[in-house]
């Protein structure tokens, strides 16, 4: 039995509300971040691959030639979200942001967008924006890296802002209507499984309409890699992780949406730990923990 029997996930609401599975391409529109370009910092956030950060950003292909390629492995499905994932996908020039994304709904079968971004770089008129393709009929997502709400972990992985800012922005998002999606990581230097479900209360708390979970998993040429390499850091278990993840979703109301519940990495990126290069143990894991103890939901009940 698969994850859809157990949680309210983004497949079972995309089929819900269209009939027919939806697919996400991920699309990397050349945008930055204010932690990398000197604008708050230039280290970035302590889990990331700052190698990058000396290489020339984003694809030298556009948006509809991305768009394009990503379907290309899809199989049959006809309609998909344009998803801008890379780095912060709302720090830019307006017209710049506007460009892109208009690019990628005039694909004919493009129902949508996801725009991931930090907390901290979402102003009023962006919001307005993407208000606009919503009420042309778009469904349309903000995806915000919180991470933490702990301001205390988030000043130790640099984040470079605190869950104030988080909370305006999801204030001012869901007062609009806008669909927000928080993105949580699991496992944070100095935080265990309280401190993830005190980080989930206060976002349910807030008012959330979807969640993404995350295992910390050290990547090379992070700041990370050192500290794990000197014997700096800890990191969770593959048990604690989805005995965790599972804890959270049963405590998680019916109605959000779960757009993800662990993720992957591959050697020789991924530098620990070793279970986080296995895309199926924790997922499956995760699984069997709701089937024994109770699906999303249940444990408000």
């Amino acid at each position: 039995m698969g994850l859809d029997q157990y949680v309210h996930t983004l497949g079972n609401y995309m089929k819900a509300r269209y009939g027919q599975k939806i697919h996400k391409l991920t699309i990397d529109a050349s945008f930055t971040c204010p932690n990398r370009d000197g604008s708050l910092g230039r280290g970035g956030c302590t889990f990331c691959n700052v190698s990058s950060f000396s290489r020339e950003f984003g694809s030298h292909k556009s948006v509809a030639e991305q768009l394009a390629q990503g379907k290309l492995h899809r199989g049959v499905e006809k309609r998909y979200m344009a998803y801008f994932q890379a780095y912060t996908s709302t720090y830019d020039e307006y017209r710049v942001l506007k460009q892109r994304y208009q690019e990628a709904v005039n694909v004919s079968d493009i129902i949508g967008l996801c725009v991931g971004t930090r907390p901290d770089c979402v102003p009023d008129e962006v919001l307005s924006l993407l208000l606009e393709y919503q009420q042309q009929g778009m469904e349309v997502w903000l995806e915000l890296g919180l991470q933490s709400a702990n301001d205390e972990t988030l000043k130790r992985i640099n984040r470079g802002h605190g869950f104030a800012e988080y909370r305006d922005t999801v204030l001012r998002a869901r007062n609009l209507g806008l669909k927000v999606c928080t993105h949580l990581i699991m496992g944070l230097p100095g935080e265990g499984p309280e401190q993830a479900f005190e980080t989930l209360d206060q976002v349910l708390a807030l008012g959330v309409d979807g969640i993404k979970l995350h295992p910390l998993h050290v990547v090379q040429n992070s700041i990370m890699a050192k500290q794990y390499q000197a014997g700096r850091l800890s990191l969770m278990d593959a048990d604690t992780y989805m005995d965790t993840a599972a804890a959270m979703i049963r405590r998680t109301p019916k109605e959000v949406v779960f757009h993800r519940v662990s993720a992957y990495a591959k050697p020789p990126e991924l530098i620990a730990p070793s279970w986080c290069g296995d895309k199926w143990l924790a997922l499956n894991g995760i699984i069997e923990r709701l089937k024994r103890d109770g699906g999303q939901g249940s444990a408000l009940a």
